[in-house]
């Protein structure tokens, strides 16, 4: 069984501005993603798309932001604490 992605993800594309060392420190089958306020970076497993909760995180940085992601990155618009919450139940499957 399939699963869509939100459009956040289709449509969302890294600046050429992030540097090479950054993108090379995201191992593959991994995506880096930028939380909160203070921007913290994460590096998540892509299997977390699969989440239905992630999924709704997704779909709040495509209401907040759009397509244009201040980072140049996915940027998740939640408090660091609840992100490392709800991505704390995933790390089960």
């Amino acid at each position: 069984m399939g699963f869509r992605l939100p459009a956040a993800i289709r449509k969302a594309s890294f600046s050429s501005s992030q540097t090479s060392s950054k993108v090379a420190n995201i191992p593959k089958g991994y995506l880096a993603v930028y939380v909160g306020e203070e921007m913290k970076r994460f590096v998540i497993p892509m299997s977390y798309l699969n989440q239905t909760s992630f999924q709704d995180l997704l779909n709040q940085s495509e209401e907040e932001f759009g397509y244009s992601h201040p980072m140049g990155g996915l940027t998740i618009p939640c408090i660091g604490d609840v992100f490392l919450h709800i991505t704390s139940h995933f790390n089960g499957l």
